[in-house]
């Protein structure tokens, strides 16, 4: 059977528990939404392919419990990660300034080439808010990167949050491959120069062998 996809990413969704990451992973992959909590046991995930520029790819996206007693589990799968996506709750201003700690394990555990977006997510619910716009949008410029504001009660932003870091990852994915391409290159090319100078070396040895 034909393949289906043309590159497989891991994105992985973090954020304090009750942000809302399993209903934005639900409204992304299923189109559905569902008010009720249920808080994520340990680790969950769903997939959804996307074409970028004519390419396929299948996003593996990692949903990960918030609560403090499952994050020696969800650590585990930071080193695997090629994209994360911060999440925090605009309702919630601890949801916010747990953030730093978020990004703090990501620094200690995720690769550094990993790509990052901030969501503030429940962008419906205004007239609760108790994180501004303007405070999102500074603190993911500290930390470069991209920011929206969703809501996946109405679907705002959703679908541009989950592609943009997919486009993220993917133009990563194609600088590796350049770098791993130049670097191959490099190494033929000083191949086949050491490989000519040694021949160069040869002909003249015969040469003067030939002259005595």
């Amino acid at each position: 059977m034909a393949k289906q996809y043309d590159v497989l990413f891991r994105l992985l969704m973090l954020g304090d528990s009750g942000v809302g990451k399993t209903c934005m992973l639900r409204r992304f992959t299923e189109s559905e939404f569902d008010p009720s909590h249920i808080s994520t046991i340990g680790v969950d995930f769903k997939m959804k392919t996307l074409e970028l520029d004519g390419i396929r790819v299948r996003v593996q996206i990692w949903d990960t419990a918030g609560q403090e007693r499952y994050q020696t589990i969800t650590k585990q799968y930071y080193r695997r990660a090629q994209g994360i996506i911060f999440v925090y709750d605009i309702t919630s201003e601890s949801s916010f300034q747990h953030l730093m700690k978020w990004a703090g394990d990501v620094d200690e555990c995720a690769p550094d080439q990993v790509q990052r977006v901030l969501i503030g997510n429940k962008s419906d619910e205004e007239l609760s808010r108790q994180v501004t716009k303007d405070q999102g949008s500074k603190l993911a410029e500290t930390y470069g990167m991209e920011f929206f504001e969703t809501s996946a009660s109405t679907s705002s932003n959703i679908s541009e949050a989950f592609t943009c870091l997919t486009e993220l990852v993917l133009q990563a994915h194609h600088r590796d491959v350049d770098n791993l391409l130049g670097a191959l290159d490099d190494y033929l090319d000083n191949n086949a120069l050491e490989e000519e100078n040694e021949s160069e070396g040869t002909d003249v040895n015969t040469h003067r062998t030939c002259a005595c």
